[in-house]
């Protein structure tokens, strides 16, 4: 069980750093982000406790087997390798607010090749780990709906702001690449 709030804490601290650390600065074109951040956190929230409270109330599991527990650490840990390398990739242009950095680059390269946002991708995973972890079938569609919204939200208003920002750029960008969901979305 220890395994289990290691990894839990881990990923939960990685965020909270995340958003203390790299928000946007003073040179940077602010108030783009519409509230999108505090809309995210919020949905998280809610999601996580509704589905924690679900799944003590209701027994639901996706399969009467432990093993899938093990395999919702797994997804959580593949999530966040695939938000921090995406974070990384972007590197002194990745914030958590909406914002357009001095001399900010569009990024087309490595995994942005692909998918156009893959650290909300990398996050919704995580999630989705998380639903899997809790082994229960309502509490996965209660966090992976809620969170999935909201960072589509998110998704479209940043899309505004980079398309404002790059102008056809980032539209001969979006032709080429994913939204979200490689080959889907």
């Amino acid at each position: 069980m220890i395994i289990f709030y290691i990894v839990w804490a881990t990923w939960f601290l990685s965020e909270i750093f995340l958003n203390r650390m790299f928000r946007s600065g003073k040179d940077d074109k602010k108030n783009q982000d519409r509230k999108s951040l505090n809309t995210i956190w919020i949905s998280i929230g809610i999601a996580n406790t509704l589905a924690i409270a679900t799944a003590f109330l209701i027994y639901l599991p996706i399969i009467d087997d432990q093993i899938i527990r093990y395999a919702g650490l797994g997804v959580i840990v593949l999530g966040m390798i695939i938000r921090f390398y995406s974070i990384a990739t972007l590197g002194k242009y990745f914030t958590v607010d909406v914002t357009i950095r001095s001399n900010h680059q569009l990024k087309t390269n490595g995994i942005y090749s692909l998918v156009r946002h893959p650290s909300y991708l990398g996050s919704i995973i995580s999630f989705v780990g998380l639903g899997i972890s809790i082994n229960n079938i309502l509490s996965l569609a209660v966090i992976s709906i809620l969170v999935t919204f909201a960072m589509i939200k998110r998704i479209k208003i940043e899309e505004i702001v980079l398309t404002e920002q790059f102008g056809e750029e980032y539209k001969e960008y979006m032709k080429k690449s994913y939204r979200l969901l490689p080959w889907v979305y």
